[in-house]
């Protein structure tokens, strides 16, 4: 898309207040909408004007948000950047091809856009009705189901049209649902009717999921995958406190280098990466966040008590994932 294509943010209503040194200091979060949405061609960034509703129009073409929103998509959030303070959320929904991962790390770490916004979670949605056959498609080798990757990266997953079926298809879409993605949320709705507190303000990226991922991963138990082809969650802990530079090693060689494969010879692939560990040196908890090759380690508000045994509790999302091999590779290189 050329650079003219992306066109300035026209407000509906440019009234209210100037803009105060607390809201240009303030992060404006981003979430993202993904799944099987009925879209079209166009799609639009909505906020909040003060009860009105202003937008930014862009075309993402092919149904993909890829390197092209780099040049558009970016440009057109820093648009809604200089007007901070007249809106306080960004929703973006992408098409429904769109694999939400290259959409997150734009977000997440992009330097030109860190200072102002932040990446609040992703949401997929989920057709109960046609649901199950989207997640269960086959596609061709080496290749990832679209929405199985969708709900994989989700951290939010919203079940949509539950009257249309009965219990036992629903129950069978719930437990896709859950064997590909251990760790999010799921809601059950009909027409989409659901809470905002629900779906907004989820800080699944920032240090402060921290407090309930922690309740999270002591009751998260692996999956075990209905189709050897199929994405998985797989969990682990080791007790003990690791080095820092430990810990990179491991998560380059497994999302960088690709060094690790299954059993079979498949190399394994992570999608998503959670987890809380313990580094040496630091008093608090650090959380381990990961979306295909991008991670990040940030330290949380939850401290480590007197006399509780320190460990060290992973998550990943993927396909071929062993969990024995990585557990192994995990002590070999952290445990030393």
């Amino acid at each position: 898309m050329e650079d003219e294509d992306c066109p300035d943010l026209v407000p509906i209503d440019a009234g209210g207040e100037g803009e105060t040194e607390s809201s240009r200091s303030r992060k404006i979060p981003v979430t993202i909408i993904t799944g099987y949405l009925g879209s079209a061609l166009e799609k639009y960034l909505a906020v909040s004007q003060g009860g009105e509703l202003y937008e930014e129009w862009l075309e993402l073409r092919n149904g993909c948000l890829c390197c092209s929103v780099k040049d558009s998509g970016v440009k057109a959030i820093e648009n809604l950047m200089q007007r901070r303070g007249k809106f306080d959320y960004i929703l973006l929904e992408t098409t429904g091809l769109a694999d939400p991962g290259a959409v997150a790390s734009m977000f997440w770490v992009d330097s030109e856009l860190g200072s102002d916004i932040y990446l609040d979670g992703i949401v997929a949605v989920v057709d109960a009705k046609h649901g199950l056959q989207h997640l269960t498609e086959e596609k061709p080798e080496g290749l990832v189901n679209e929405a199985s990757r969708q709900v994989a990266l989700a951290d939010l997953i919203i079940i949509n049209k539950t009257d249309l079926v009965s219990e036992e298809e629903l129950n069978k879409v719930r437990t896709r649902v859950r064997s590909i993605n251990g760790l999010g949320k799921i809601l059950e709705t009909q027409r989409s009717r659901v809470d905002l507190c629900n779906v907004l303000d989820l800080h699944a990226f920032d240090s402060l999921s921290g407090i309930s991922l922690q309740k999270k991963l002591e009751h998260l138990k692996t999956a075990h995958a209905h189709l050897d082809k199929g994405i998985i969650t797989v969990t682990f802990e080791v007790l003990g406190s690791i080095k820092e530079e430990n810990l990179n090693l491991f998560i380059q060689d497994l999302l960088w280098e690709k060094n690790m494969k299954d059993k079979t010879g498949h190399t394994m692939d992570v999608i998503r990466l959670k987890g809380l560990v313990s580094i040496q040196g630091k008093s608090h908890q650090v959380i381990v966040q990961g979306v295909h090759e991008l991670y990040d380690l940030e330290e949380t508000a939850v401290p480590w008590e007197e006399g509780e045994k320190r460990t060290n509790r992973l998550v990943l999302i993927g396909r071929n994932l062993d969990k024995e091999i990585i557990k192994e590779v995990f002590i070999a290189t952290v445990m030393i």
